[in-house]
């Protein structure tokens, strides 16, 4: 690519040092910037300067005036589930009418209801299908995004899923992290079939997802109903013999010991945490597991905000990502995540664009190249449209503020 520079900038922000690759507590509040700014790019796609423009050095880069516009580093989605067969909207007006996410699961909605769908679908339909979610993802301002399966529940619908996340992996223009969730839910009731289901995933699925190298992470859904504690530590326990570290779903709808316990197999991630416990905050404060919080899902089913302020409170790190999928989280604009963690959690804009940032960067383990501007790390950013300042970002939660993605 041609080197280029972008020139009066009115402010570039997400500005970090190096080795400043995750922000806890306080340090959220400090969405570093600069004013009347210019950002180099090099050849090779990386930042490789950038400064006020009373120090414009000379050059011959391709100018790109940016009069009036913004810079922000492009947002890292950490939780998703790209890849599914079918929407659902009919349990959105099941809900309407008054049935709750876990009635309509129990009737054979919601986790089984893709799972039947995803399993009568093509590997090419499904990899057409998920494509057009990550362009439109990218056009929302997401510069990095984790795709998890799930949606299969059978041995060869799972590893379907999978197979269709390295597609994508393999032709996107941002980085993407995949994760294998075989234990998203069980196919049937009983004990038998649980236990059957656990053997295939820990006897048939994980030793080709290993052979393959079909997954970065392994998950596992820890609630009441789905996978009890000791379920999901059998399961995160045969992952690691594939090198597959834990990012876990827990205390969403109920708090039964699923943080201390992905605490203590060191998952990169403890996600929704609608329900916080002060045990679960200890355990969190003696470790290097990273809180996601998704808001989207919170807003769409009408259950708990993630407490962010006694996360914060605790000098803990916070991510934010959308949970796209198409149940309890249809969403897959992070600048609505981020708007919603300021209106809902009363998370400052700065903490809100450093937790969908930086910090989830770091729950994907990739802010040493990604997640914020500095000299070293991809150019991989955001170009506002000439708007007032940072705050009306979040303020403005229907109007697309983006005017490019640049991803290098």
């Amino acid at each position: 690519m041609h080197p280029k520079i972008y020139t009066q900038i009115k402010h570039l922000y997400g500005i970090t040092q190096k080795g400043e690759i995750i922000k806890k507590g306080e340090q959220l509040k400090e969405f570093k910037s600069i004013s009347d700014a210019w950002l180099t790019v090099n050849e090779k796609g990386y930042i490789s300067g950038f400064g006020t423009m009373d120090n414009l050095p000379e050059s011959n880069f391709e100018e790109i005036n940016c009069m009036n516009k913004m810079v922000l580093p492009a947002f890292i989605d950490s939780h998703t589930h790209l890849i599914h067969a079918k929407s659902r909207e009919d349990e959105f007006v099941a809900r309407i009418k008054g049935m709750s996410y876990e009635e309509i699961a129990n009737m054979g909605g919601g986790i089984l209801n893709s799972a039947k769908a995803l399993n009568e679908c093509s590997e090419d339909e499904l990899f057409r299908s998920s494509f057009i979610r990550l362009q439109r993802a990218i056009e929302s301002g997401t510069g990095g995004i984790e795709i998890k399966s799930g949606y299969g529940l059978t041995v060869s619908g799972e590893l379907k899923m999978l197979r269709v996340a390295q597609r994508l992996k393999s032709v996107s223009p941002i980085p993407v992290k995949v994760t294998f969730l075989g234990a998203h839910a069980f196919p049937g009731t009983g004990t038998e079939i649980q236990e059957t289901y656990i053997s295939e995933i820990i006897d048939e699925m994980l030793p080709v997802i290993g052979k393959e190298g079909l997954a970065d992470y392994i998950d596992v859904f820890c609630e009441k109903n789905y996978f009890s504690v000791e379920q999901m530590e059998r399961i995160l326990d045969a992952g690691a013999r594939y090198n597959l570290k834990p990012k876990v779903h827990v205390n969403q709808f109920n708090a039964i010991g699923g943080v201390q316990s992905a605490v203590n197999k060191n998952a990169v991630s403890v996600d929704h945490l609608e329900l916080l416990e002060d045990g679960d905050i200890k355990a969190l404060k003696n470790s290097e597991t990273i809180p996601v919080a998704l808001p989207a899902c919170s807003f769409f089913l009408n259950i708990p905000y993630t407490p962010s302020e006694r996360i914060l409170k605790n000098n803990l790190a916070l991510a934010l990502a959308t949970d796209y999928n198409p149940g309890s989280s249809p969403c897959l604009s992070m600048p609505f995540v981020v708007s919603l963690a300021c209106i809902y959690m009363k998370m400052l804009p700065e903490e809100a664009f450093n937790a969908a940032t930086l910090n989830g960067a770091a729950a994907l383990q990739i802010s040493d190249s990604y997640g914020s501007i500095e000299v070293g790390k991809k150019g991989n950013f955001i170009l506002t449209k000439s708007l007032s300042s940072i705050n009306y970002l979040p303020y403005s939660f229907t109007e697309n503020w983006i005017e490019k993605m640049v991803l290098s």
